[in-house]
C-alpha cells in the first residue's frame, strides 16, 4: 500500500464525521443540572446531574421543579428517558469498582423518587437506558483508566437487551470504528430514533453514531456519523417534535435541541 493511500485511510479513521455537515440547533436552555444528560417528554425537558434533576418548561425555559438526592445513594446518574409518567434513569457507582449499576425511577410530575432496581455487579457501568419494542436496551460502559475494571477497557462497551424483569436476552458490542472514537472513555448516550435505528454518543466528541443491529454475529453496524453541536454525553429523543434530539453542553450547563435528519444512508 502506498504512503498516500495509507494516509487517506488514516484520515478516514480519525475524522469520520468531517464529511458531514453539523446538525442545526433549534433551541438552547440553560440548566445548572445539565452535567450528564437531558431527557424530554415533549413539553418539559429534564436536566440530569449525578445526584440532581431539574425540570424545565420547553416553551419558556423556566425551571418548574428540582430534585436532589443523597450523593452516597446517587453517586453517578448518567442518562434518563421518559416512559409513561416516569423518568427512568441509568445509574452506577462510577468511578468505584467493582462496577455496580441500578435503574432509578422518578415521577415526572413531581420528580419524586419512586423506586430503585438494583442490577448489582455487571459487565460495566450502566450509562444509558431506553425503552423500545417492549424491551429495555441498556449500555454498559467500560473505560481505559479511571472507573475501569482491570482487564477491561473501552473495547468492552456492551449493548444489552432486557425483558421487563431485566433478564438479559441478547447483547452486542460496538464496531471498532466507533470504539476508537469512544477511547479512552465509552458510550454515554443511546436511544432508538424515529426511523428504527440506534443513535449513540460518546463522552467528549461532537458526534452522533447511527447504528443498526447486525443480521448475524454480535457487532453493531455503523451506518453513519453525524456532527452535532454538543460534545458527547447522554441524549434523548423528543417524542413530540420529529427529529429533535436533546443533548447537553456540560461546559456551559446548557441543554441543546439538535435537529437530526433521520433515514440517512
Amino acid at each position: 500500500m502506498s504512503r498516500t493511500i495509507r494516509l487517506f485511510a488514516l484520515l478516514l479513521t480519525i475524522l469520520p464525521a468531517a464529511l458531514t455537515a453539523q446538525a442545526p440547533v433549534a433551541l438552547r436552555i440553560a440548566a445548572e443540572e445539565a452535567r450528564q444528560g437531558a431527557a424530554s417528554d415533549g413539553t418539559f425537558v429534564y436536566a440530569i446531574d449525578n445526584d440532581r434533576i431539574g425540570k424545565y418548561r420547553i416553551a419558556t425555559g423556566e425551571r418548574v421543579a428540582q430534585w436532589s438526592g443523597e450523593r452516597r445513594l446517587f453517586p453517578h446518574m448518567n442518562s434518563c428517558t421518559v416512559v409513561g409518567p416516569t423518568l427512568v434513569c441509568a445509574a452506577s457507582n462510577y468511578p468505584d469498582v467493582p462496577q455496580t449499576s441500578a435503574v432509578e425511577i422518578f415521577d415526572t410530575a413531581t420528580l419524586t423518587h419512586l423506586r430503585s432496581i438494583s442490577l448489582g455487579i455487571g459487565p460495566g457501568s450502566l450509562t444509558a437506558l431506553d425503552r423500545h419494542g417492549g424491551k429495555w436496551w441498556a449500555v454498559y460502559a467500560n473505560y481505559a483508566g479511571k472507573g475501569g475494571e482491570p482487564g477491561r477497557d473501552h473495547r468492552y462497551t456492551l449493548l444489552v437487551r432486557y425483558d421487563d424483569a431485566f433478564r438479559q436476552e441478547q447483547a452486542w458490542t460496538f464496531p471498532a470504528a466507533v470504539l476508537g472514537r469512544f477511547a479512552p472513555f465509552s458510550c454515554s448516550g443511546l436511544g432508538w430514533g424515529p426511523d428504527g435505528r440506534l443513535y449513540a454518543t460518546g463522552h467528549d466528541r461532537p458526534e452522533l453514531y447511527v447504528l443498526a443491529l447486525p443480521k448475524a454475529g454480535s457487532v453493531l453496524e455503523l451506518l453513519d456519523t453525524i456532527v452535532i453541536a454538543t460534545n458527547g454525553q447522554a441524549i434523548d429523543w423528543d417524542p413530540k417534535v420529529p427529529g429533535r434530539l436533546w443533548s447537553i453542553e456540560r461546559g456551559q450547563s446548557m441543554m441543546v435541541a439538535n435537529m437530526i435528519m433521520t433515514h440517512r444512508r
